[in-house]
């Protein structure tokens, strides 16, 4: 029987390894084709795949076990749940894999994009140009339909010229950044904040006027300090949960 085959990482060795695979792992899953194969590679041919221990690879299957996005069954293998709910909690623990699984798994509606004045909020991330290309998504629950969040991506121009829009149809913008575009993201920070829907995201996300949000802002450097991507999402405050996980050393 053939086996899916999840996307290779680089691993990070000041963050914990099965952290990393899971989620490396997590995005593969959520980005699948529905032609793949729902069943695993073995645990010691995933853990060569990622270069770890099998202990470690055995770890970070637990974690997807958990949240049901896997299932494993004795002398049979482990398998991918295709029916597995993807709205999860928003997690942060400073690797790019981890944003890569978290922006995965959902439908994507691409409700515009162009070109714009860079908004004065993010002035500071983009001090040396004047216009932005922007990419306006709506993000939905694969299963029931249900809107989860809307994002607004500023991007800088020499970048957007490198990759299509329909790309975010398929793929996060950190995965286009990285895979399509293959610029080296050195590392995104992030920023949350309970806030109140205003009309257009109530329209949106389908919730009542003033209810409470997650307003999220993400942005993306490259190894020479440069911001490549500014993004602003709004998730729905009854779907998110949002978790810092530091690391003592």
């Amino acid at each position: 029987m053939t086996s899916f085959a999840p996307d290779s990482i680089v691993l990070n060795r000041k963050l914990p390894l099965w952290y990393q695979v899971s989620q490396s792992l997590r995005a593969s899953i959520l980005g699948r084709s529905p032609q793949d194969p729902l069943r695993l590679p073995t645990e010691e041919q995933l853990a060569e795949h990622y270069g770890v221990s099998v202990l470690t690879m055995r770890q970070a299957l637990k974690e997807l076990e958990d949240e049901g996005l896997i299932t494993r069954h004795r002398r049979r293998g482990t398998f991918i749940e295709p029916d597995a709910r993807r709205g999860t909690p928003v997690r942060l623990l400073g690797s790019v894999d981890a944003i890569v699984a978290q922006q995965s798994g959902m439908t994507t509606e691409l409700l515009d994009h162009g070109t714009g004045p860079v908004p004065p909020e993010l002035a500071e991330h983009f001090p040396e140009i004047d216009e932005v290309a922007t990419y306006h998504r709506l993000r939905s629950d694969e299963k029931t339909g249900e809107p989860t969040n809307h994002a607004r991506n500023y991007v800088r121009p020499d970048v957007a010229a490198r990759f299509e829009a329909a790309e975010l149809l398929h793929r996060p913008m950190t995965k286009v950044l990285r895979d399509v575009v293959r610029v080296d993201i050195s590392r995104i920070t992030d920023t949350v904040e309970a806030r109140l829907a205003d009309p257009e995201t109530a329209r949106l996300l389908q919730v009542p006027l003033l209810s409470p949000i997650l307003h999220y802002t993400g942005v993306t450097y490259d190894a020479e300090g440069r911001v490549l991507d500014a993004a602003v999402i709004h998730y729905r405050g009854d779907r998110f949960s949002f978790t810092v996980t530091l690391d003592a050393t």
